[in-house]
């Protein structure tokens, strides 16, 4: 039996307070509205994944897990550096994927957007990210694929689109993804 609103732990791979990936995901909770709860899950102080911590998970690794176990679905919010993903959002999954046996992902649902200035926006980077997340046994929602090209301007100060075409891919995007998460919760 579904939830009426399922909570969606969201990733951004951006850690600029001017992070037009954070607009991004800002944007499509407010296209979701009251039907689902999105929550930004921290990882701004998070330091580098190392096995040897395994046996003794530091508080802020403990509190990332938390809060993607406690959600019905992730979403990843990501830009593009260097042709792949953010250094920060690979280090999230892989502190939230450990130690062995204890995949705070596994099985969930979840899909993968995100924004850039470029002409193919973040498609490289999504691609790599699919790779780990079916790794990581987040069940992926194929399509829509959602590549925004972002220019000044695209998002207004209270979240919401600026541009009508993007808008409503961005609503059938969220549509898409919410009726996905639906049939897993």
């Amino acid at each position: 039996m579904s939830k009426q609103r399922p909570v969606v732990a969201v990733l951004v791979g951006s850690l600029s307070q001017q992070s037009i990936n954070r607009e991004l995901a800002q944007a499509l909770k407010k296209i979701a509205g009251d039907r689902a709860d999105f929550r930004e899950v921290r990882l701004d102080d998070l330091p580098v994944y190392n096995r040897d911590v395994d046996g003794h998970y530091p508080e802020n690794f403990v509190r990332l897990k938390n809060d993607i176990e406690a959600a019905d679905a992730v979403l990843f919010v990501t830009p593009e550096n260097n042709r792949s993903v953010p250094a920060v959002l690979k280090n999230a999954i892989d502190i939230a994927s450990r130690p062995w046996g204890t995949n705070s992902f596994a099985g969930k649902p979840g899909a993968v957007i995100g924004t850039s200035t470029g002409a193919m926006a973040t498609a490289l980077a999504q691609q790599h990210l699919r790779n780990v997340c079916v790794f990581v046994d987040v069940l992926l929602m194929a399509q829509p694929e959602a590549f925004v090209r972002y220019h000044e301007g695209l998002f207004a100060d209270d979240g919401s689109v600026t541009d009508d075409g993007v808008r409503g891919f961005l609503a059938k995007f969220v549509d898409a993804y919410l009726a996905w998460v639906n049939r897993f919760i």
